[in-house]
């Protein structure tokens, strides 16, 4: 069955280029009202205007769409509050928020001024925090929402020089976890996309025979399943030139160790054993960590 947003309101930040506009387009592209919302800064995130978002939002009219610009930056949430307001006195309804917007402020920890370390865990972490907050209670309202959350391998594995970008990046995977909880009975599903692509983001990053195979449209279809009626929740995808994989925070079996005065030592003789990737398992939520510590625990303390 053809995957349609027909009657269904999307927000995408950072749609002015690059990957948000891709995936305003085909938003747009299968019946989506679409918020085109780009503040229009430097990669860097200075500047602002609203050029950017007003070019995606011609695009979608032309191709017969229905879309509006918005120039708020994310981490401004009165700004953000009036964003969402925005999308719901023009189409009733908002259905879908596509946390994309992002900047970059590279540099190796020891290097790095704490200001751009700030800043870029402002945009990443409590964008998304804004705007998904702004659409929370409207989703709660109408028992459906789809919120993606734009995660990154540098949060996953990690990056040289970009300790800033990589903290950001893996909260977003943290808040996922527990908004995909709370949201569950309201139908709100909350996934993550770990994308890599060639943007604007990561010019001067890659050679140029590796930018040309990682075109941002490629990234679009894991994007159009994650938000989709059908979609699952608590899933982190990867996806880049055509591929499409899962990432999963897993936990070993792990290793007893005891209460005794010499548990330091044993762990250390059994860290290996610990680490064990063998039957490791993907939890349910946080409390399944204690229930299995605990019950491994109750193992060993029962009289034989």
């Amino acid at each position: 069955m053809a995957i349609d947003f027909k009657g269904l309101v999307a927000i995408v930040t950072g749609a002015g280029g690059g990957l948000g506009r891709q995936h305003a387009l085909a938003l747009a592209a299968r019946g989506a009202k679409v918020l085109v919302n780009d503040l229009g800064g430097a990669r860097d995130g200075s500047g602002g205007s609203l050029t950017a978002a007003d070019a995606v939002v011609a695009e979608i009219r032309a191709a017969g769409g229905e879309a509006i610009a918005n120039g708020a930056s994310v981490t401004d949430w009165e700004a953000v509050q009036a964003m969402v307001q925005q999308a719901v006195d023009t189409w009733g309804r908002i259905d879908i928020v596509v946390n994309n917007a992002g900047i970059l402020r590279d540099k190796t920890f020891a290097k790095m001024d704490l200001a751009d370390f700030r800043l870029v865990l402002d945009v990443h972490l409590m964008g998304a925090v804004h705007c998904t907050k702004a659409a929370w209670p409207h989703m709660v309202a109408q028992n459906y929402g789809r919120i993606l959350l734009t995660t990154s391998s540098t949060g996953l594995y990690g990056n040289f020089g970009q300790s800033n970008y990589g903290a950001a990046k893996m909260a977003l995977v943290g808040l996922m976890q527990t908004l995909a909880l709370e949201g569950a009975k309201h139908d709100i599903r909350v996934n993550c996309l770990a994308p890599t692509a060639a943007t604007r983001m990561t010019e001067g990053l890659m050679p140029e025979a590796v930018l040309a195979a990682l075109q941002p449209q490629a990234v679009v279809p894991a994007m159009l399943v994650l938000v989709s009626r059908d979609a699952p929740t608590r899933t982190v995808l990867c996806a880049g030139a055509g591929n499409v994989e899962a990432a999963h925070i897993t936990l070993t079996q792990g290793t007893w160790i005891g209460l005794d005065g010499d548990a330091p030592e044993r762990l250390a003789e059994q860290l290996e054993q610990a680490c064990d990737r063998t039957a490791e398992m993907v939890p349910a939520n946080g409390s399944a960590q204690g229930a299995h510590e605990v019950g491994r625990a109750l193992e060993r303390l029962r009289p034989a």
